[in-house]
């Protein structure tokens, strides 16, 4: 007969870079983990080792994107430039056209 635990939902997570996979069994519903003790006024984490495994993990980050080159960044350059006078001509047509009807409710 299979335990209640066997029939727990499992979780797969893919770690970045390494397509590894690892699948972990989730507790059954109705255990519980014991709550963590409130920490004390004096108790407090590394602010500097936080700090350090931030960029490390920043740094891992960084190394880890496909970073486009010169020929893509100058048409992605170019598409931005191209998007921004559109939109800018656009904002342009609408605000002279709201103009345009404030005027003509106002009568001036």
């Amino acid at each position: 007969m299979a335990k209640a635990s066997d029939d727990a939902p499992r979780i797969t997570r893919i770690i970045a870079g390494g397509g590894k996979k690892i699948t972990t069994k989730t507790s059954a519903p109705s255990e519980k983990k014991p709550a963590r003790a409130p920490k004390e006024k004096g108790d407090r984490t590394n602010v500097l080792r936080a700090v350090g495994g931030y960029l490390k993990g920043s740094w891992y980050e960084l190394r880890a994107v496909r970073w486009p080159d010169r020929k893509n960044t100058w048409k992605m350059t170019g598409a931005l430039i191209v998007f921004t006078l559109g939109f800018a001509v656009l904002i342009l047509i609408i605000d002279a056209g709201f103009q345009y009807i404030f005027n003509v409710l106002l009568g001036k």
